[in-house]
């Protein structure tokens, strides 16, 4: 390391200043608070939470501020303090009919019950600069019949879309994963992997890595491009068993996002045709990472539904298990950094070794000539 060099660990502390001086950059402009990170930059604040397994907002917006806005690394920090945090309880699985639905789309069904709600979404958007933010302007005020009132005006229960398909007998019915499934933060990642370990491996998994996976499933490597049969946004109460009172209690409430595709599925010797789902599931407004995550999901599936392995990488799951956790690629990455000059002094000798055996090699064959 290089505290190990000389002055090495005054060059250290001396680079940690100046970190935190370019964190703050120009002293003339004010600093961004936390409540400013959370509520204005709130993609980035779910993204953190997300792959950083750990939902608390504040906590996110602050990674993110001592980050300098690198994601990853408010990811890495979010997910190092989540180490020190004691575990006393399990909550019960969050049930997602029950959201408090922000924003709920099928491209499946046109007419489903409880309707569509577009809700907060960049999809109708021009991608045209907004002049008008640069000018720090006041947002216009929301609409009610086009804003937040909308949630309020939901059902309170919407049943999901696979549910229509699944009455007919055209959904593959889901079975019931283990009732004590693997903590991938608490055990390290073994193959094989149930289904359960491997959508808690993409839920944390880097959405850039996913995403560009599940591209590269619907252009033909994996056999993957599904239809979306429902992606809802939205609040979902978390309640946790109380031993001493022998009831559940609601403790609070996180934002989700979920997402099942529809693939097709031709059938099998045992099983009709019939459609089959992929899932995502993230903390926060996550869109693009949900809808990866279930096409990536879908993709592994292929040895447990009797389909071709192609070869694809979205359908090897080593190589996208292991390969998405972005802090464990970043800390292999980023190590190359650090000193490593006894390794490279070896290397250097070798190489010089090398030449100068070649060297009079080549001086022996000429004068033998």
């Amino acid at each position: 390391m290089y505290v190990a060099v000389k002055g090495g660990e005054r060059a250290i502390d001396a680079a940690h200043d100046w970190l935190g001086a370019a964190r703050r950059g120009d002293p003339a402009v004010p600093e961004l608070s936390l409540a400013q990170i959370r509520e204005q930059l709130a993609l980035s604040v779910n993204r953190v939470m997300a792959e950083g397994s750990l939902y608390d907002p504040d906590l996110a917006a602050l990674a993110i501020k001592q980050a300098r806005g690198d994601l990853i690394e408010a990811i890495f920090l979010i997910r190092a303090y989540r180490t020190t945090l004691p575990r006393f309880g399990a909550s019960r699985p969050v049930e997602t009919a029950a959201m408090r639905i922000a924003r709920r789309i099928s491209a499946t069904f046109k007419d489903l019950p409880g309707g569509q709600i577009l809700g907060p979404t960049f999809d109708y958007t021009h991608r045209l600069l907004d002049f008008t933010l640069a000018a720090e302007g006041t947002a216009p005020p929301v609409r009610p019949e086009h804003g937040g009132a909308v949630a309020d005006a939901a059902p309170a229960e919407l049943p999901h879309v696979s549910g229509f398909l699944g009455r007919e007998g055209l959904l593959q019915q889901e079975h019931p994963g283990p009732d004590d499934p693997p903590d991938l933060t608490r055990e390290p990642l073994e193959l094989p992997a149930g289904r359960a370990l491997r959508l808690q491996a993409l839920a944390r998994g880097d959405e850039g890595f996913l995403l560009g996976l599940a591209y590269s499933s619907q252009r033909g490597y994996g056999r993957t491009h599904p239809f979306v049969g429902e992606l809802r946004v939205g609040m979902v109460p978390v309640s946790l068993d109380i031993p001493e009172l022998g009831f559940a209690v609601e403790i609070g409430e996180v934002e989700l996002t979920e997402c099942e595709t529809v693939n097709q599925f031709t059938g099998s010797r045992t099983e009709p045709a019939q459609f089959t789902r992929g899932y995502g599931l993230a903390f926060g407004h996550a869109e693009r990472k949900a809808i990866s995550m279930a096409l990536v999901d879908r993709s592994l599936r292929w040895e447990e539904l009797g389909e071709e392995n192609s070869g694809a990488p979205a359908q090897d799951a080593e190589f996208v298990l292991y390969h998405a956790d972005n802090i464990q690629a970043t800390g292999f990455l980023e190590h190359i950094k650090l000193p490593h000059y006894v390794d490279f002094q070896s290397e250097l000798e070798l190489v010089r070794r090398l030449r100068a055996e070649a060297q009079s090699a080549a001086r022996d064959g000429e004068a033998a000539e």
